[in-house]
């Protein structure tokens, strides 16, 4: 087994960063485990924006027809974004402690990739 990196806890911490995630995935290229977390951050970061663009253009739609139930449902995209620094915050710290945030259906492309 190959001695970690010295970068490794700044690495992980990079993955979940959204964009950021390109750093480890072009630096620590001998490193499995950072690797693995650069794509997880990269696919999670992809999940993020498509949900947010699906939640926008619903909020969009319900606006349209009914002015008040739109506004209510902008609220919950705030309560959207403490889950997701949640779910990051879960992933950096497993990712620390030498554990993976597996996510049903979506870690499978890290895997993939």
């Amino acid at each position: 087994m190959s001695e970690p990196s010295p970068n490794r806890g700044v690495m992980i911490v990079l993955a979940y960063l959204w964009a950021l995630a390109l750093v480890p995935l072009l630096v620590e290229k001998q490193a499995p485990e950072v690797q693995w977390h650069a794509k997880h951050g990269i696919v999670l970061m992809i999940a993020e924006l498509l949900a947010l663009f699906a939640y926008i253009m619903l909020t969009s739609i319900v606006s349209l027809a009914t002015f008040g139930l739109g506004c209510v449902l902008s609220l919950f995209l705030v309560f959207g974004w403490v889950g997701v620094l949640g779910l990051h915050v879960v992933a950096i710290v497993k990712g620390l402690n030498g554990e993976r945030l597996i996510i049903p259906r979506l870690s499978e492309y890290a895997d993939r990739l």
